[in-house]
């Protein structure tokens, strides 16, 4: 490719959505230790230097695939929670179903997002994970000042709702249960959590 078509992808843009979009997808098929920058950009049709542009180092796009995946799951809990029935526990189960499928759908990025979100030095992917989950909080601050949920600190309390979640879509993804079973078992984890926190 020539160099003049590089510059106008890094004008526009272009160059870093096709590394992030083949980034994810070699994700998603091979893992995190099998994403090289070099591999990328052959695969992309760019000179190997040219990723470099965008990501100095291979972390680099590690982080802004941890980034970009906690932006996409903030949507889909956000809109799962303004679609339909405005009760509390109906959103919570709208929300924790978002979750759930985001989970099982990209197992491989989950694990990454969870990796970055608390190393040093990435501040904006802990941000982008707390705006992500940032419905949720809203909604268990919303039980305790309806008295439906417990006292204390919020995030302890999510952090039951987020691990039996995130569990269920890995049993799912490890075969052990089957697929269709994940929204059933999803609205039955949240119930049991909302009898389990209640005051």
């Amino acid at each position: 490719m020539s160099s003049r078509t590089d510059q106008r992808q890094y004008h526009h843009g272009d160059l870093r959505a096709a590394l992030l979009k083949a980034a994810e997808s070699g994700l998603r098929a091979h893992g995190v230790a099998q994403l090289s920058l070099r591999d990328l950009a052959r695969e992309i049709g760019v000179s190997h230097a040219a990723p470099r542009r965008h990501f100095p180092e291979r972390q680099d796009l590690l982080d802004a695939l941890a980034k970009n995946g906690y932006t996409r799951l903030g949507e889909q809990i956000r809109d799962a929670v303004a679609r339909g029935d405005d009760g509390l526990a109906a959103r919570l189960r709208r929300a924790a179903s978002a979750f759930a499928h985001f989970a099982m759908d990209n197992p491989a990025l989950l694990e990454l997002m969870n990796a970055t979100k608390h190393r040093p030095g990435v501040p904006q992917v802990s941000r982008s994970a707390d705006v992500a989950f940032g419905p949720l909080v809203d909604l268990m601050r919303e039980g305790q000042e309806r008295r439906v949920l417990q006292g204390g600190p919020v995030e302890e309390i999510g952090l039951i709702l987020y691990a039996t979640i995130n569990g269920l879509a890995t049993l799912v993804n490890a075969g052990l249960v089957e697929a269709h079973r994940l929204d059933d078992l999803t609205d039955t984890a949240v119930n049991q959590f909302l009898r389990g926190a209640a005051p």
